[in-house]
């Protein structure tokens, strides 16, 4: 079985610019979410695309399948997934040997910074850098399937 192990947490400045080393567009669509799975469509720079299969959430992991699919199919399966669909820039930046992920939100999700990290464990130990704030990791607000459906960020 695939397993993700991440943690989420918000940016809190933007000392991390200056260290990317990669940035791309990133839409992303639900086509369905539950308590036990939520598929998921994603476009990127619109030259790649991925049907994703995500499991419930256990601790830091969940079971996840992606498969690439041809754009146009994903083109056609983010217009079915509207309105549940974000937009974001992602960006890649190194940091104590790791590369964090760093989603800066566009649209109706405008100002919504996040940072994800990917772990071999879930006791793997993590440097935080100084540039991230509070972490969200098991706040299921900041989980992506959710904010496809939210009208703007989380309050704070």
């Amino acid at each position: 079985m695939a397993t993700e192990i991440e943690r989420k947490f918000l940016v809190r400045d933007d000392g991390w610019q200056a260290l990317i080393i990669k940035s791309t567009a990133i839409r992303q669509g639900y086509l369905s979410s539950n308590a036990k799975a939520t598929v998921r469509v994603r476009s990127r720079d619109d030259r790649e695309a991925f049907l994703t299969l995500k499991g419930a959430v256990h601790g830091r992991s969940r079971a996840e399948y992606e498969y690439e699919i041809p754009v146009g199919d994903g083109r056609e399966l983010l217009l079915m997934a509207e309105p549940h669909v974000l937009e974001k820039q992602r960006h890649l930046v190194p940091w104590g040997g790791l590369t964090w992920e760093v989603d800066v939100f566009g649209g109706r999700h405008q100002g919504l910074i996040i940072a994800e990290v990917e772990l071999e464990s879930e006791d793997q130990h993590v440097q935080i850098p100084d540039w991230i704030g509070r972490e969200v990791t098991h706040d299921d607000r900041y989980y992506n399937a959710s904010l496809s459906r939210a009208e703007g960020p989380p309050a704070e």
